[in-house]
């Protein structure tokens, strides 16, 4: 049976130098310090990694990279999946099975490439199923780029139903969609891990089993405290939510720029050097080191109360 994929799973950076390079060594320290920090399972090759912006060498090396790093402690899951083309799906899928984790994630866009539908995204689901390698979980990225193509019912029991999927990263940042998948999926073996702040403890109230946002890379601790002791201590879970949400909506301001600027300051990596952004996140976004300020105060001060808390 497939191991289970679920807790707070970061969605993972990838370090640059200055000169644009993959920065191998920072990628070293970067994972150190999910893994230290609260990370149940790493999403490597995603869009957070943008991927879009590397070559299929570059993916392979990265996710390979990361399962070697990693050795075992933590499932990795990795992605890379960024073609329409169904040849070339077929061939850089393949490649990034071969790269060692527990699942290949599978973005929803591009089994549907031209949004035409249920029955194109059941063509192009089947034709891959029937050339990747059996022995891999699968997982589904509902990736907002090139655009975002959410599943429906009719499609997620598809997936449920081929016993290939052990994994939803759901971003349909509605709840009431998530408490449906979760009822669709209940018993399958599919976990729905939600990707969006503003409903994360809700979702996870509901049961959804885990976190997948973006702001895993500033403070996956906090969101697994919100998992496993939120419910015990409702009221600064509360107060932490509210914080949690608020502390995403940067992610409008230049991300993922931003967050390797919280990571240049504690020193996973030298250069917040992205391929995605072409250009200057601070003087586009006045006062961001401020704005990160203000992140790290906040996150800091809820460290603190959850430290103070009696011990259970």
């Amino acid at each position: 049976m497939a191991q289970p994929v679920d807790g707070i799973i970061p969605v993972m950076l990838t370090p640059f130098t200055d000169a644009g390079e993959i920065d191998y060594p920072g990628l070293d320290r970067l994972i150190d310090w999910y893994l230290a920090n609260g990370a149940d399972a790493l999403f490597a090759v995603c869009q957070s990694s943008e991927m879009q912006f590397l070559s299929l060498d570059e993916r392979v090396r990265l996710a390979k990279a990361v399962v070697a790093k990693v050795a075992g402690r933590v499932p990795v899951v990795v992605s890379g999946h960024i073609s329409d083309d169904l040849d070339a799906q077929v061939e850089e899928l393949t490649a990034m099975a071969a790269a060692g984790g527990d699942a290949l994630v599978l973005v929803t866009n591009h089994l549907d490439p031209k949004n035409e539908g249920t029955e194109a995204f059941r063509r192009h689901l089947t034709h891959l199923l029937e050339r990747l390698p059996q022995d891999i979980p699968l997982g589904l990225y509902e990736c907002p780029a090139p655009y975002r193509r959410l599943l429906t019912d009719e499609e997620l029991r598809l997936c449920i139903d081929s016993g290939r999927f052990i994994l939803l990263k759901d971003v349909s940042c509605d709840l009431a969609t998530v408490k449906r998948r979760l009822e669709i999926a209940r018993g399958s073996g599919l976990a729905v891990i939600n990707a969006n702040a503003a409903i994360a403890r809700d979702a996870m109230r509901a049961g959804s089993p885990g976190f997948t946002g973006v702001f895993t890379n500033i403070h996956p601790d906090l969101y697994r405290w919100m998992r496993l002791s939120g419910d015990r201590h409702p009221e600064l879970a509360d107060e932490l939510a509210t914080f949690l949400v608020v502390a995403a909506v940067s992610e409008s301001l230049g991300y993922p720029a931003f967050a390797k600027m919280y990571h240049q300051r504690i020193g996973s990596f030298g250069s917040i050097r992205c391929r995605v952004i072409g250009y200057d996140v601070r003087e586009k976004f006045w006062a961001l080191d401020a704005v990160l300020d203000k992140i790290v105060e906040g996150t800091d001060r809820f460290r603190a109360k959850i430290a103070a808390l009696p011990a259970e």
